[in-house]
């Protein structure tokens, strides 16, 4: 009796269950509803194997318990009939799994450019798609949109039924990035740059959080993420360009030190090759980018003078040849990022110039 009152208690709250929004399995965008159906048929598909065996597990455990008065026949050892069925059903689900594995994994990819924004609807021949360059900071995140030269901190938004390219960076450890409505998790990594395709197909607020642990502030990194109309497109931009504030070099190395909580903020202009910089772990002045530190090494080096020429990390108390950093100079960055002084190594033999946008190359 006892049992049957807490079960009847537990009902009120089974029932105010149904009033929340379970986004993964309702999303608002095309890609995130694909990969929604990847997962409702792969559970179905293993529910076919689940079910009969839990079933049959206490259908013999009934059939064959000990005061029933069944036939007894030790010497059974085998059916055909049976090891059929036990074999081939999994081999065949097992199949179609692989194969469902296989095309979703293609047709997902986060790296390819989408052909369609809905079901049957390609993407228009004239649709450009949203750049937006994300970067995860300590514990917040900020967002670039090359195409207007604004940026934004926990706060994006897009227009409903275009295409976004988004392109992921760090600054510091390992994030996720995820917004369960628009598309799946994408990892982002200090010095690399992640890509992943989507798209928004109805208006809305909508979450957005890291879903990898990094740090103290975490379990606040979240941000909103906003599916508007192009016309209300258009004012968010406008509001954004009205915050008269400049995102430079000196303004983002101030934002990316630790902070939690943050508020949103936008930027009415943004460095150009900012981005770049943070993927090629640049931004400080006077340090080198890495593909320009690729380069010289395909060039074949630049021999012990060359070990010096680094800057120290951020976090570092001291340089380990001094507070003066050295530098070859003329040779990898361009000369107003490089800080010149009488103290510097003498010059190398000069190598063939770094081909032009060396320092944007992406590892």
């Amino acid at each position: 009796m006892k049992l049957r009152r807490s079960l009847l208690c537990t009902l009120p709250v089974m029932a105010l269950l149904g009033g929340c929004d379970m986004v993964v399995l309702n999303p608002s965008g095309y890609v995130a509803a694909q990969q929604r159906d990847v997962l409702v048929t792969s559970t179905l598909l293993m529910l076919l194997i689940i079910i009969p065996v839990m079933g049959l597990t206490a259908f013999f455990a009934w059939r064959y318990k000990a005061s029933r008065k069944a036939r007894y026949d030790p010497d059974w050892h085998h059916s055909t009939s049976l090891e059929l069925i036990i074999w081939a059903a999994p081999l065949m689900i097992i199949i179609c799994l692989g194969g469902l594995t296989w095309v979703s994994t293609h047709m997902l990819d986060p790296f390819r450019p989408l052909e369609h924004i809905g079901e049957r609807r390609p993407v228009p021949a004239d649709a450009k798609p949203l750049e937006v360059d994300v970067v995860a900071l300590d514990w917040k995140w900020l967002f670039i949109y090359p195409e207007y030269g604004i940026a934004t901190v926990n706060d994006a938004a897009a227009p409903v039924d275009r295409p976004i390219h988004f392109k992921i960076t760090s600054q510091s450890v390992m994030n996720a990035f995820y917004v369960p409505a628009l598309a799946g998790m994408l990892y982002a990594m200090p010095g690399m740059e992640s890509q992943v395709h989507a798209v928004m197909n109805y208006p809305g607020e909508y979450d957005g959080f890291s879903s990898n642990y990094s740090g103290a502030g975490f379990s606040h990194m979240r941000f909103k993420f906003h599916g508007l109309e192009p016309r209300d497109f258009v004012a968010w931009i406008g509001a954004a360009r009205a915050s008269g504030r400049t995102l430079d070099r000196a303004e983002y190395l101030a934002l990316a030190e630790p902070s939690e909580n943050v508020p949103p903020s936008s930027y009415a202009a943004v460095e150009p090759d900012l981005f770049d910089r943070v993927v090629g772990r640049c931004v400080e002045q006077g340090r080198m980018c890495a593909g320009e530190m690729a380069w010289l090494d395909g060039q074949g080096g630049t021999g012990l003078a060359g070990t010096v020429n680094l800057l120290p990390a951020p976090d570092q108390a001291s340089a380990p040849f001094g507070a003066t950093p050295f530098h070859v100079a003329e040779l990898c960055a361009p000369l107003p990022d490089t800080e010149t002084r009488r103290d510097s190594l003498a010059l190398l033999t000069p190598l063939t110039p770094a081909p032009s946008g060396a320092s944007d190359q992406t590892f």
